[in-house]
């Protein structure tokens, strides 16, 4: 075999299928694994998730490809990546339905100066990071905070009681104000 042929090697049709399937099954599980995992864990990793994410890259590109070692395989799994996530894109992009589940919504965690403790905890958000994210925003104490809000990309937003809110025309879980 001369040196193109071992670059250029690819599978059978039979092995680009096999492969092409499990990404997409491989795909689908860590989709759903990450989005049970909560907005928080998304929206700030810290060292132990960057660990996780290399070892499950390093997980999953054997269990995606078996024993294909081919640069066709390797561009099949790839491949079919790259597709599913525009697939998932555009369904996100025209379906809300779709998208709640997926993204989640926005969930209030402050309120008028009150912790909201049961939402806290749902989401993984602790007091820490709460304050963490009070003094980002340039705030001393929760008691100065109108409303703050866990956003479905993991971050906070925080309004401050002096500011006024503006509406908007989307419904937020847990956002109805007492």
């Amino acid at each position: 075999m001369n040196l193109l042929e071992r670059i250029f090697d690819y599978p059978s049709a039979t092995g680009a299928l096999i492969v092409a399937g499990k990404t997409a099954a491989i795909y689908v599980f860590l989709i759903v694994g990450l989005r049970l995992l909560g907005k928080r864990e998304l929206g700030q990793m810290s060292l132990h998730d960057v660990v996780l994410i290399v070892v499950l890259g390093n997980a999953v590109q054997n269990a995606m490809l078996g024993g294909d070692n081919t640069l066709g395989g390797g561009l099949v799994a790839a491949g079919v990546l790259l597709l599913l996530n525009r697939v998932v894109n555009v369904v996100l992009a025209r379906s809300r339905r779709v998208e709640r589940f997926l993204s989640g919504e926005p969930v209030l965690i402050v309120h008028d100066g009150h912790v909201l403790r049961g939402a806290m905890s749902r989401e993984g958000v602790t007091i820490e990071q709460l304050h963490a994210a009070l003094r980002e925003h340039g705030i001393a104490s929760v008691g100065e905070v109108h409303m703050c809000v866990l956003e479905v990309d993991g971050t906070m937003s925080v309004v401050p009681r002096q500011a006024s809110v503006l509406k908007t025309r989307r419904h937020y879980r847990g956002l109805r104000l007492p």
